[in-house]
């Protein structure tokens, strides 16, 4: 096995086809396919389906794509550090809850690694995809919250896909509202309060279950819902009707605007002691490579500034 037969890998994936990754690679296909074909002989696996349709990795193969990432960026690593190269173009990708601290530090990593070439991703997604996406290593790192009721669950999921769960910080609820809110000059709001206003929260899709929700008290009855796929829509609709949704209380100016601000939110009887463990997945069987340590540094630090 070499470097070369992993870049030829992660190319054909990336592709989609074996024409297009042979041009990408300035090589000729016969000679793409011989060489995958020898890895797939070498390390007895199967890693691509080839039918009259077209390629797509097996089961196997997108395990096995997950690793070929993880050596190539440590190879990268380790050319950066010893030849003094810029180990070829950057790559990096996390998964996330729709946090904005998670944004600011993407951005500080891309400052500092980006001068070049680089081919970075931030997925805001649903909670079911952040798991997978770390799972099958399409995501080093993936930033979700657990609490007293969705724990049981996620922890059991985490533990099945080999999955660690790092805490960054504990956070108690608040809600997000505009600032011309009729609840805005309120020190804490209820849900009592809140019960006239839409409330607004962030679809799981297939998964829509209260366990992978991102809000908090997920399973509280309202009259009026309203969920959307992703920030910008909530934040509008938020001001628009007067809507409101559960957070962590964490908020920035830059990317939120000026007129939403935050608000404590007065815990429920059943759940006096509640917060939100905010951290980051893992997977067990793969250390953050030099990319992931930086981000995961910009995230330590905007939340050792948050109030």
């Amino acid at each position: 096995m070499t470097l070369q037969q992993l870049k030829y890998v992660v190319a054909v994936a990336e592709a989609g086809t074996v024409t297009e990754a042979a041009d990408r690679l300035y090589i000729s296909q016969p000679s793409l396919t011989n060489a995958i074909h020898e890895l797939e002989k070498e390390m007895n696996i199967q890693i691509f389906n080839r039918t009259n349709k077209g390629i797509s990795l097996t089961k196997e193969g997108d395990s096995f794509l997950g690793y070929a990432r993880q050596v190539l960026e440590q190879a990268a690593v380790l050319e950066d550090k010893y030849k003094g190269g810029s180990g070829g173009k950057k790559q990096f990708c996390a998964s996330t809850q729709h946090y904005s601290f998670a944004v600011n530090a993407f951005v500080d990593l891309i400052k500092e690694y980006g001068q070049d070439e680089y081919d970075f991703s931030l997925r805001e997604t649903q909670t079911y995809e952040i798991i997978e996406d770390v799972a099958r290593m399409r995501s080093e790192i993936g930033i979700l919250f657990l609490n007293s009721f969705n724990e049981t669950v996620i922890n059991k999921i985490l533990k099945a896909n080999d999955l660690e769960f790092h805490l960054l910080f504990i956070a108690k609820p608040h809600v997000f509202i505009s600032r011309k809110h009729p609840l805005a000059g309120k020190e804490v709001v209820t849900n009592e309060e809140l019960e006239p206003y839409p409330y607004l929260s962030f679809e799981q899709g297939e998964h829509n279950s209260f366990y992978f929700s991102e809000e908090i008290f997920s399973v509280s009855e309202r009259k009026k819902n309203i969920r959307v796929r992703d920030r910008a829509t909530l934040f509008n609709l938020l001001l628009g009707l007067n809507g409101y949704t559960v957070c962590s209380g964490i908020i920035d100016k830059k990317l939120n605007g000026k007129d939403i601000i935050a608000v404590p939110l007065a815990q429920e009887e059943n759940a006096e002691n509640d917060v939100m463990r905010i951290g980051y997945i893992t997977h067990c069987r793969s250390l953050p490579g030099r990319l992931g340590q930086t981000y995961l540094e910009a995230l330590r630090r905007y939340i050792a500034v948050c109030p």
